[in-house]
């Protein structure tokens, strides 16, 4: 299959999630984590990781709050259930000091299932979370991402992001680096 068609057949229908998606959400969260980073760390750091950072109960609290918002891409497929390939999250959280926009908002997460990454899916992502951040009155938008993770690195700075610090990340017993990203919201 030609990258053209593989775009065509995955371009997804982003929606805001709901309540409804909490199972969806702690499972895809689980699924990505785990495809993204499994190979480069420790197992006990990843199993440690993976039973606290995506539980039901937390993602709930975070739904309930009318502040943060979850975007979950579906593929449409005719004649079949839309089927979750990728979500996002995005919070008002307080910005380090090196973050200088005002009223920035916080791109928590962004995954894509390694089958859908190339395709489009996480820039549907993020242009829906941009839009997002423009229509609350967001001057900018931020983010941490691995300081290892080269093809995230890489994908953001194609958005126009640039890096603006770091702060620690905990994977289980792993102290990881994460690089401090922010672009404006025009």
């Amino acid at each position: 299959m030609t990258d053209d068609a593989k775009r065509a057949r995955l371009l997804p229908c982003i929606r805001r999630a709901g309540l409804a998606d909490v199972e969806l959400l702690a499972e895809l969260g689980r699924r990505t984590f785990e495809e993204a980073f499994g190979a480069d760390n420790r197992p006990e750091d990843m199993a440690a990781h993976l039973a606290t950072a995506f539980v039901p109960a937390q993602i709930a609290a975070d739904l309930a709050r009318p502040e943060v918002a979850y975007l979950v891409a579906d593929r449409i497929t005719p004649g079949r259930t839309p089927e979750a390939i990728g979500y996002s999250s995005l919070a008002p959280e307080p910005a380090p000091p090196c973050v200088k926009g005002a009223r920035p908002l916080r791109l928590v997460k962004l995954y894509v299932v390694a089958e859908a990454i190339g395709a489009g899916v996480g820039g549907a992502l993020l242009a829906e979370g941009v839009a997002l951040a423009r229509r609350g009155g967001h001057g900018s938008l931020w983010l941490g991402v691995w300081e290892h993770n080269h093809r995230a690195r890489a994908f953001y700075a194609r958005w126009g992001f640039q890096e603006v610090g770091t702060e620690p990340f905990r994977l289980g017993s792993d102290l990881q680096t994460d690089l401090l990203l922010e672009r404006p919201v025009p």
